[in-house]
């Protein structure tokens, strides 16, 4: 079994990634440029990641600055704070990134002759990103499906898994989650503020993993779970 996996640098991805390794399948990671504000620390990770199991990767440039908006790029305003499904989280979300992305994974797996194309979105994802939803996903499995000769599969292993749910299963296969970058804002450390610092330190806690990755702050994210579960 031949494995194309999208790899963000993100511990989603790297979990899939480790997953398709247990099960002794040929993997090519493949990795999108796309001009956000944290592709640079994300793209260390890549690497880091790609030589830690020796397997090939490949990397495309789209440099969405030119014609999507979103404050995740570099052409956006500042990376909001907070809970990772507060409303302004929406000002992260990049239109339709995951279907284009996809379109041309899709043809690339197909270029290689692989059978099967696997993405690490999770349940935690749904709130705000229409184009990581169980429906989407579906939809698109279909539409690579009937568009490729070889009816490449796409493959969401943890769709309806909570990103707790992904890091203690990633323990238990041995995840070297210290060699994954998730922050939005792109420093040298994590910040801890935004929401997917928030929402991955809350995922280790949940698992009762400690992150292995450093952070500007540590504990924020207590104050920003306590208060989005008093509001819901």
């Amino acid at each position: 079994m031949k494995s194309v996996v999208v790899l963000s640098g993100g511990m989603d991805s790297l979990t899939a990634l480790a997953r398709c390794i247990m099960l002794g399948e040929e993997v090519v990671g493949l990795n999108f440029q796309y001009g956000s504000k944290h592709n640079f620390k994300e793209f260390e990770s890549v690497k880091k990641i790609a030589d830690h199991y020796k397997i090939s990767l490949k990397v495309i440039s789209l440099d969405f600055n030119y014609y999507l908006k979103s404050d995740l790029l570099l052409s956006g305003g500042d990376i909001p704070e907070g809970h990772y499904a507060d409303e302004n989280m929406k000002k992260t979300v990049i239109p339709f990134r995951n279907g284009i992305m996809l379109s041309i994974a899709a043809g690339f797996a197909e270029s290689i002759d692989a059978d099967q194309l696997i993405l690490g979105n999770h349940a935690g994802d749904h709130a705000i990103y229409p184009d990581c939803r169980v429906t989407f996903i579906d939809a698109m499995s279909s539409a690579i499906d009937l568009g490729t000769y070889k009816k490449i599969q796409l493959k969401s292993p943890f769709q309806v898994f909570t990103k707790g749910e992904i890091v203690k299963y990633g323990s238990k296969i041995n995840v070297p989650y210290e060699l994954s970058w998730s922050c939005y804002k792109g420093k040298d450390k994590h910040c801890g503020r935004c929401g997917t610092c928030v929402e991955r330190l809350q995922a280790f806690d949940d698992a009762g993993v400690i992150d292995p990755v450093e952070y500007e702050d540590r504990s924020f994210y207590r104050q920003v779970i306590s208060e989005f579960e008093a509001k819901n």
